[in-house]
């Protein structure tokens, strides 16, 4: 966790061993939530770490909303996409309320949209690692969903095993709030306020099964995770011995 005043899941990819024994660098990968509360004095942390890119996967209301104030001379190269975000799946029922359960199920069926949804931002995104603009960073606005997958999509590239990625995943909680967070988001409804806590959980935190939805439908995929890679993100063996070669050490 970078020490930000105003970061929000803010964290270096670095130090994670792969599968032969390299070890993912340090200051060169970083995951986040939403950036629009970094302080002068976090942009000024952030510029001497050197980030060139941002791959902000928000979408155009979220970074409408929460936009992020670069310094000028500091700002790096930002790369996002305009469109809107479907939430109305997610949207809990005044009426009706989800159970933990129901949650928890909606969101392991999120995970695999999430490939599919953002496989363009994805792909984008390993072109930047891939032609060297980095240190790079990533963010959606919990750093958890769109965030997650990604962090998984860039730390299986790089041979890191399984259950270390899922491990990354899973720190989310213990940087992120979901209460914390729904109070304070203005534009979060009544229905989302008055959740139980164990549905608020279901549908804000990091659960295991949801980040294996996503290696399940890669497990199924002809030629498993680096069939994958290779066919829907464009990573060839070549360009992941290109990505592993300059992002681990």
């Amino acid at each position: 966790m970078l020490p930000l005043q105003g970061g929000q899941n803010f964290r270096d990819l670095g130090g994670y061993r792969t599968r032969t024994g390299r070890t993912v660098r340090w200051g060169m990968l970083y995951r986040s939530g939403s950036m629009h509360f970094l302080t002068r004095a976090d942009f000024d942390y952030l510029a001497k770490r050197g980030i060139r890119t941002v791959c902000d996967f928000r979408s155009t209301s979220e970074r409408s909303t929460e936009p992020v104030a670069w310094p000028a001379g500091k700002a790096p190269r930002v790369l996002a996409d305009d469109y809107a975000m479907d939430t109305a799946a997610l949207a809990p029922r005044p009426d009706r309320p989800p159970s933990a359960a129901e949650a928890k199920a909606t969101m392991t069926a999120l995970y695999p949209q999430l490939l599919k949804q953002f496989n363009g931002q994805y792909r984008r995104m390993f072109g930047e690692l891939l032609a060297g603009r980095a240190p790079l960073a990533f963010n959606c606005t919990a750093g958890k969903d769109r965030t997650g997958v990604a962090a998984a999509l860039i730390l299986t590239a790089l041979d890191v095993p399984r259950e270390t990625v899922i491990q990354d995943y899973l720190l989310t909680n213990r940087y992120f709030d979901p209460r914390k967070a729904v109070q304070a988001d203005d534009q979060a409804s009544q229905a989302w306020r008055k959740l139980p806590m164990d549905v608020l959980k279901a549908y804000m935190a990091a659960d295991r099964a949801y980040i294996e939805a996503v290696f399940a439908v890669m497990d199924r995929h002809r030629g498993g995770a680096a069939g994958y890679l290779n066919d829907a993100l464009g990573l060839s063996p070549a360009k992941l011995a290109q990505l592993r070669k300059a992002y681990t050490r």
